[in-house]
């Protein structure tokens, strides 16, 4: 038995300069089934398909915020014009908080869920309990999806009930769990306090939160011996997933095969250097609601040097989710978002790498914008100081300060703006 989806087809298993190729070569056509939505067409205005088909080219373009998407649906319902199939012809339309309305198309596995479950372990036959909630929001169903694909029956649990979960496992005798980490552990303790077998249970693909190593080794010591996390939006679908090597769990989290992944600086559209932290960017290729420059709003980064994986997967592995690049602060009353940090490094290219950090006490702020340059020394006695000074007071109209360090010294942990002050 294989341990990779669809061996014939054989995607995961590309090498890595032909993976790129081919993602370079779709991208002209990408953008120009894009600009045949009104969204697209005023975002990508001035842009000629035919000239974007690199990543350098791609990175010319402008980024769309999943934060700019409320305002983009208010002005163009229900999708802000990104869509490229109409409403009447679409499957399903969501609604999650803000509210946010996500399409869904008629595509088979159109979330692209089945690498990720075959990863899990999820075969042609199975049983899954999808416990992902099927109220309003999408998740269950990008499960559902990836679970017709391989040939895999499913229980629509959807959440809470937990009795009635633990029922439906001791009855039923699924192989695999799907849903949240947190929810696996309560279903778990009921089944212990109710005294039910749910030893059929041998996998759990689970997302949505973080799953803490030692909950991890909990699930194991309680009878679910592999437990992989995945990285999904209700805007992209798959992102990124947990592969295995026999029984040991390979570094990190595998991207998906149809998306261009990008990872830049919080607050600008600049790709950061391989290995450095930055907001996930995504460029999704689906026919219905193309995403192109999605920024997720959320934090992690490539691992160049991951290791050659027994599973034969070969696409690029990052660290997973992070944390959250909206690193907006308040300080004395006004606002401070990452975006101006980054307009203040563009306008001094001395400038490498920048940290605004905000310290003090409570009414008595102080703004420090802490700067990589390849001279500190130098920096701190010329000019450059007053002159970052006077961006900070034009771009944040508030008053700064300025440090100097040596290149390579601020944090690799993707923050551009750190609040350290003391609220006690």
């Amino acid at each position: 038995m294989t341990d990779h989806f669809e061996p014939l087809d054989s995607l995961e298993l590309r090498p890595p300069a032909q993976r790129e190729r081919e993602l370079m070569a779709r991208l002209p056509q990408l953008v120009a089934r894009a600009k045949a939505a009104s969204g697209w067409a005023r975002i990508l205005a001035q842009v000629n398909p035919a000239d974007i088909d690199s990543r350098a080219a791609l990175a010319t373009l402008p980024v769309t915020r999943k934060s700019d998407l409320h305002g983009l649906q208010q002005q163009h319902a229900p999708f802000g014009g990104l869509n490229t199939t109409p409403v009447n012809q679409l499957a399903r339309i969501f609604m999650s908080p803000g509210p946010i309305f996500d399409p869904e198309g008629h595509g088979s596995d159109w979330w692209r869920f089945a690498r990720p479950l075959y990863a899990t372990g999820v075969r042609p036959g199975g049983l899954l309990q999808n416990c992902f909630s099927y109220h309003f929001t999408p998740a269950a169903f990008m499960v559902e999806g990836g679970a017709a694909k391989i040939g895999c029956a499913v229980i629509p649990a959807g959440s809470g009930q937990t009795e009635m979960q633990v029922q439906a496992i001791s009855s039923l005798r699924p192989d695999t769990y799907v849903g949240t980490p947190s929810f696996l552990k309560i279903i778990i303790e009921k089944a212990q306090e109710m005294g039910a077998d749910i030893s059929s249970l041998k996998q759990a693909m689970v997302g949505a939160e973080a799953l803490p190593e030692t909950l991890r080794q909990w699930f194991v010591a309680h009878g679910v011996p592999r437990v992989l996390q995945m990285y999904a939006s209700a805007d992209i679908g798959n992102i990124a997933y947990e592969t295995c090597s026999a029984s040991e769990r390979d570094p990190g989290m595998l991207l998906d095969e149809d998306i261009i992944l990008e990872i830049v600086r919080p607050g600008s559209g600049d790709p950061v250097a391989p290995g450095e932290i930055g907001e996930v960017v995504v460029t999704v290729f689906n026919p219905d609601y193309p995403l192109i420059r999605f920024a997720t709003g959320d934090l992690s980064a490539v691992m160049p040097d991951a290791p050659a994986t027994a599973c034969g997967r070969t696409n690029t592995r990052i660290r997973g989710w992070l944390g959250r690049a909206d690193q907006t602060t308040k300080v004395r009353a006004m606002f401070v978002h990452p975006s101006q940090v980054h307009a203040v490094t563009r306008r001094h290219p001395e400038i490498v790498k920048a940290r605004l950090v905000v310290s003090g006490q409570m009414a008595q702020d102080v703004m420090t914008l802490q700067c990589e340059v390849a001279d500190p020394a130098s920096a701190a006695s010329g000019s450059s100081a007053a002159a970052i000074v006077e961006s900070i007071r034009d771009l944040t109209k508030l008053r700064g300060e300025v440090a100097f360090v040596a290149i390579g010294s601020l944090p690799n942990d993707g923050k551009v703006i750190a609040d350290v002050r003391d609220y006690s």
